[in-house]
């Protein structure tokens, strides 16, 4: 197998990279009830960027998660996917920058979370508040085909 080299950066590499380091996560509780609280590590993996991640719930339970995502030049898209400890589906991301490259926007499909065994289109948005401050922000596509945010998320860079 032959090994292959990494190419050039392109503006969606350059936007990724922003991502590696050490952040503090926090977001309000699903039910309104509490504050979620975290850490997030972001790491460089050639052209990929690999953020792994752990909450405190409410409850004292800890959800861990683990999201990869790099830029395929083949596609013209970023890709990626997630999983985290608290569900069983693998999210598979494919999305692109706004035209200011301030925003990324994750196209995916999965379970509706209300148990009926439907699905639904998803999208996680991440949008870069200067260097060390980013929100994600994850909506669900309705059947009247708009959008209902289903939560944000706030990450700080430390130190």
């Amino acid at each position: 197998m032959e090994a292959q080299t990494e190419r050039e950066p392109v503006r969606e590499d350059v936007w990724l990279r922003r991502l590696a380091g050490e952040w503090s996560v926090e977001s309000p509780a699903p039910d309104g009830e509490g504050t979620i609280k975290g850490r997030e590590t972001g790491r460089l993996f050639g052209n990929w960027v690999v953020l792994e991640g752990a909450s405190q719930m409410p409850d004292a339970s800890v959800h861990s998660s683990l999201m990869t995502l790099g830029y395929d030049p083949a596609r013209g898209k970023v890709v990626g996917s997630w999983v985290g400890s608290m569900m069983s589906h693998l999210w598979v991301y494919e999305g692109g920058l706004d035209a200011a490259g301030d925003t990324l926007t994750l196209a995916t499909h999965g379970p509706v979370m209300d148990g009926s065994g439907g699905t639904a289109d998803y999208e996680d948005i991440i949008t870069f508040e200067g260097e060390d401050t980013r929100l994600l922000t994850s909506r669900q596509r309705q059947p009247d085909g708009t959008w209902r945010d289903l939560f944000c998320v706030r990450y700080s860079r430390e130190g």
